[in-house]
């Protein structure tokens, strides 16, 4: 198992505003899954997401990727875990303005104080069809670009599992495909573990399994 969860709870607020965000999530993902967690506005699936990225700290419950307890590390160890072994694409794309192509690929791997894997770096450059956009800066790129770009950052430092945030909720409806059908083939490929967030039927029908996610628990897997 690459990814669990066990009793897995966030609470906001007190009193009378307490909001149950999640409410005992227990959710498993084999290494080279592709899963996409489906749920309205509110239902707890961008929580989740945060949840399994290490970028929130539940209320209770654990979160194990890769074998590691992400919780039981300590918030600079779990930034390195975190920059190592997990991989973001989110609706908005995060990348860096100024620098180009190339380099917002492999910016992660160079944080870390790393060398990319050349080789296979490339491959994912030629898989995704980025190979005459390298020197570009994002601004001179279509949504559709700026996403391959940034599920190529996602899958250049070999991440143990990547966590797609609505990763076409700015892209049109053919576009979204394309990105989809991209992150399907990355997920095929390079045996790479995706777990996405979506609203998206159609979509969310790419995914080798539906989770549902409604007030906080799951009630489909």
């Amino acid at each position: 198992m690459i990814l669990e969860t066990t009793d897995l709870k966030k609470i906001y607020g007190a009193g009378e505003s307490t909001v149950n965000a999640l409410a005992g999530v227990n959710l498993a993902v084999e290494k080279g899954e592709f899963i996409a967690i489906v749920g309205t506005s509110g239902s707890g699936k961008s929580t989740l997401l945060h949840m399994l990225g290490g970028l929130d700290r539940p209320t209770s419950g654990s979160v194990t990727v890769d074998g590691q307890a992400i919780f039981s590390l300590k918030d600079e160890a779990l930034t390195i875990f975190r920059r190592r072994k997990i991989g973001f694409v989110f609706q908005n794309y995060n990348l860096v303005p100024v620098l180009n192509v190339y380099e917002n690929i492999i910016l992660p791997i160079q944080l870390d104080g790393n060398r990319p894997d050349a080789a296979y770096v490339e491959r994912i450059i030629d898989t995704l069809g980025l190979k005459s956009k390298l020197q570009n800066l994002p601004n001179n790129l279509s949504g559709g670009q700026q996403q391959r770009v940034a599920i190529a950052r996602a899958l250049a430092a070999k991440p143990a599992i990547i966590l797609a945030d609505e990763p076409t909720g700015n892209l049109d409806s053919k576009t979204s495909l394309d990105v989809l059908g991209l992150l399907k083939i990355t997920n095929q490929k390079f045996i790479q573990t995706v777990v996405m967030i979506t609203h998206n039927e159609e979509i969310a029908q790419m995914a080798d399994r539906i989770v549902r996610i409604e007030d906080g628990l799951i009630v489909a897997r």
